[in-house]
């Protein structure tokens, strides 16, 4: 009997302990992470700034606004907002203002989906100028992607220039919460800051590719023209992530450069956004796989290898949710005390690392009594992110939308 719980706590122990180390090397690393200082560029490029807009009449207007007031020449600039389901009041304000209003029609919408008919709309009107197919291509030098609540500072284009300048193809900038007034707002932009440590200035710091956030993106034009054309998921950002790396490109992360995200503020929202977001990881680690096995083939199995971004990519995405993963610790550490105490020393161990790798990235600003009073929300939040693992089927195809403005 003794044995037989021996050999269960080792095979449950091991993998747990994995995804910790996995978690705390990236924490400590961001400790050490120096955001990159770009000097003066020597010359304006032509950036295109894109708004995906599904039903966001609450905010869609006041973030564009704020937009328009980057210290960037306005000539060297162009902002496309793709209206998806938005009120007629609010396409009517949105035409007013000096930006591309595009309007999307569709019934089963997607931001993927957003992304290319503005892409096909800058297409067609490069045809209309007698533009050649390679030329599309270089309408513009950079491509950049917010989301509809989005608000940033004055020289967001042009330190995203001053970087493009320097040689960077791919950057993120420092998504953080615009609102932290309620407990569940503060625990999602608490969480965002974790990933920032964990999978953007961890990475960096490491030498390895930072990770997408979905909005506060920027790339280059000619390599985004044609990565777009082949996103098919609601994960676009994974997708996008994964295409990157395939064509050995690093993303740098841009700490110094925030661009201000609102947070969900509702229980029923987080499920869902968690649900979409472990549907679209499950996907991609799928999609990862697959060419990596077809590469292989292709080239034979011992003489390519992927790179170490890849591979770590691959290893982060078989990670479980970190809530999940904090479950099943402190789960299995209750569980150990209990029934087998012998094993239980090592599970309180990896228990409390697992406490420190989620809270060393996390900003000193928001360690406060706040913050302990928001964690007593955790333990619902995590079994509705556990009972989201059992509805994934389709999650990845269909649009969730989380709703701004609230």
């Amino acid at each position: 009997m003794i044995l037989i719980l021996t050999l269960i706590d080792w095979i449950l122990f091991v993998p747990l302990a994995l995804c910790v180390a996995y978690l705390l090397v990236y924490a400590i690393a961001s400790k050490f992470y120096r955001a990159p200082h770009y000097p003066e560029a020597d010359k304006l490029h032509r950036i295109a700034v894109f708004f995906p807009a599904y039903r966001e009449d609450k905010v869609i207007i006041d973030s564009v606004r704020s937009f328009l007031e980057q210290d960037y020449p306005k000539e060297m600039y162009d902002v496309y907002v793709i209206s998806d389901h938005m009120q007629d009041s609010t396409n009517k304000a949105l035409s007013r203002l000096p930006i591309r209003l595009l309007v999307a029609t569709y019934e089963d919408s997607s931001k993927a989906k957003a992304l290319l008919l503005a892409i096909s709309t800058i297409e067609e009107d490069g045809k209309a100028k007698g533009l050649g197919n390679r030329q599309l291509a270089f309408m513009y030098d950079i491509a950049v992607v917010m989301d509809a609540d989005n608000v940033t500072v004055p020289g967001f284009l042009s330190e995203v220039n001053r970087a493009y300048s320097a040689g960077v193809q791919a950057m993120q900038a420092h998504r953080t919460g615009k609102n932290l007034n309620t407990d569940i707002a503060l625990l999602d932009g608490v969480s965002e800051e974790i990933n920032n440590g964990f999978f953007r200035s961890g990475h960096n710091a490491l030498g390895l590719s930072a990770g997408l956030a979905g909005s506060g993106m920027a790339f280059d034009y000619f390599w985004y023209y044609d990565a777009v054309q082949s996103l098919e998921t609601a994960g676009e950002d994974k997708e996008l992530e994964l295409t990157l790396l395939e064509c050995g490109m690093h993303t740098v992360y841009l700490e110094h450069l925030p661009v201000y995200d609102e947070k969900t503020q509702k229980k029923e929202n987080i499920k869902n956004q968690r649900r979409r977001w472990m549907a679209a990881q499950f996907g991609i680690l799928c999609e990862g796989l697959s060419f990596i096995k077809s590469v292989k083939q292709m080239e034979g199995w011992w003489r390519w290898w992927p790179s170490f971004d890849l591979v770590d990519k691959i290893i982060q995405w078989m990670l479980p949710p970190r809530l999940v993963q904090l479950v099943a610790v402190f789960g299995f550490t209750l569980l150990a005390t209990l029934v087998y105490r012998p094993a239980a020393s090592k599970w309180w161990i990896l228990s409390a690392v697992q406490v420190a790798a989620m809270f060393i990235p996390v900003p000193a600003r928001l360690l406060n009594g706040r913050l302990l009073k928001a964690l007593m929300q955790v333990p619902s939040l995590a079994l509705g992110t556990i009972a989201s693992l059992f509805h994934l089927k389709g999650a990845n195809k269909k649009f969730i939308h989380t709703e701004h403005g609230e």
